[in-house]
C-alpha cells in the first residue's frame, strides 16, 4: 500500500493535522502571529499615547489574525489549484491527502469563530473584519483578471499584499476603536510597515536556489534570477527597517527601535550577500527562516519598545 493510500485511509482530523504541518504549521505560525497581532495592538496604544489595553484586546486580535492568515492559505489553495495539480502534485490537496472542499470548509468554519470573537469585544470590529474578507474574496477570484495579473508580477504582488495592512488595521482597531478613540496619527506608517514586512515574507519564500526551481512554479528567483531576487528581498527589509524607525520617531523611542532593527538587519544583509554570490538550497532555507525572524523581531520592536521607553526611560 502506498504512502498516499495510507494517508487517505486516515480520518479527517488526522489528515488535517498532516495538512497543517505542511502548509500552515500551527505552532510556528501561532508564535509569529501572536507576536505580530500583539505588536499591532501595542503600537497603536504607544502611537496614541495611551496605556496598553486589557488582555481581551490582545486575545481577540490574535485569534482573528490567526484565522485570517489561515484563510489566506485556503485562498492560495483555491487560486493555485490548477498550477499545483500540474507542477506540484506532492502538495496535500493535489496528492489527495485532503480535498479542496475539506480545506475550504475548514476556512469557512473559521469565519463565524472570528466574527464572534470580534463582536464580543466590540461589534464595530465587524466593519474592518468585513473589509479584510471582501479583499480576500477578490484575491481568491484574482480580481477577475487572473491572466492580466499573472503577466504582471509586481501588480500581482501589490494587489495581494494589500490584505496585510488591512489585517493590521483590524488588529490596531482592537485598541483604538474599542476605546472609542481616533486612529493614532502615525497609523499610516504602521500599515506601510506591515505591507513592507508582508513583502519580506513573500520575496523570502519565493527566492530559491537554481536546484530548487520547478518548471511552471512561479518564483521571483526564476523571474529575475537569484541575485536580483535576493537583492529585492533585502531591499524590502530595508524599507521595513526605515518605516520602523519612522514609527520609533513618532512614538518617542527612535534609538531603541533603530538599534533593534539594525541588530536584525545587518545579519540578513550578510546572508543576502552570500546567497547572491552562491545561491544554495541551504541558504535558500536560511532566507525563508530569516524572513520569519525579521517579521517577528521587528514587529515586537515597534510594538513594545516605545512602551518600554515610556515606562523605564
Amino acid at each position: 500500500m502506498s504512502a498516499g493510500t495510507n494517508e487517505r485511509a486516515l480520518g479527517l482530523p488526522a489528515r488535517l493535522a498532516i495538512y497543517q504541518s505542511e502548509r500552515f504549521p500551527v505552532v510556528r505560525n501561532g508564535l509569529v502571529l501572536a507576536a505580530y497581532a500583539g505588536a499591532m495592538v501595542a503600537a497603536s496604544a504607544a502611537l496614541g499615547g495611551r496605556p496598553l489595553p486589557g488582555p481581551a484586546a490582545f486575545a481577540v486580535a490574535f485569534l482573528v489574525v490567526f484565522a485570517l492568515f489561515f484563510q489566506l492559505r485556503v485562498c492560495d489553495e483555491v487560486k493555485d489549484r490548477a498550477i499545483d495539480a500540474r507542477h506540484q502534485p506532492d502538495r496535500p490537496v493535489p496528492r489527495g491527502l485532503v480535498s479542496l472542499r475539506e480545506v475550504v470548509g475548514a476556512g469557512i468554519a473559521a469565519a463565524p469563530l472570528a466574527a464572534l470573537a470580534a463582536a464580543l469585544l466590540d461589534p464595530r470590529l465587524l466593519l474592518p473584519l468585513a473589509a479584510v474578507w471582501t479583499w480576500m474574496a477578490l484575491m481568491a477570484a484574482e480580481f477577475f483578471a487572473p491572466d492580466w495579473l499573472r503577466a504582471r508580477p509586481l501588480a500581482y504582488l501589490v494587489s495581494h499584499m494589500l490584505v496585510v495592512p488591512l489585517i493590521a488595521l483590524f488588529a490596531t482597531a482592537c485598541e483604538w476603536l474599542v476605546r472609542g478613540a481616533t486612529p493614532p496619527p502615525a497609523l499610516g506608517l504602521l500599515l506601510a510597515f506591515s505591507f513592507a514586512n508582508g513583502c519580506v515574507t513573500e520575496f523570502g519564500r519565493k527566492t530559491r536556489a537554481p536546484q530548487s526551481e520547478r518548471t511552471g512554479v512561479e518564483t521571483y528567483s526564476a523571474l529575475w534570477g537569484p541575485r536580483r531576487a535576493v537583492l529585492v528581498w533585502a531591499g524590502s527589509m530595508a524599507a521595513a527597517f526605515l518605516l520602523g524607525v519612522a514609527i520609533g520617531v513618532a512614538a518617542g523611542a527612535v534609538l531603541l527601535v533603530a538599534a533593534a532593527g539594525l541588530a536584525g538587519l545587518l545579519p540578513t544583509f550578510a546572508l543576502a550577500a552570500r546567497f547572491a554570490t552562491a545561491p544554495t538550497p541551504a541558504r535558500e532555507r536560511a532566507i525563508d527562516l530569516a524572513s520569519g525572524l525579521w517579521v517577528l523581531g521587528s514587529s515586537l520592536a515597534v510594538g513594545f519598545l516605545p512602551l518600554a521607553q515610556r515606562a523605564y526611560g
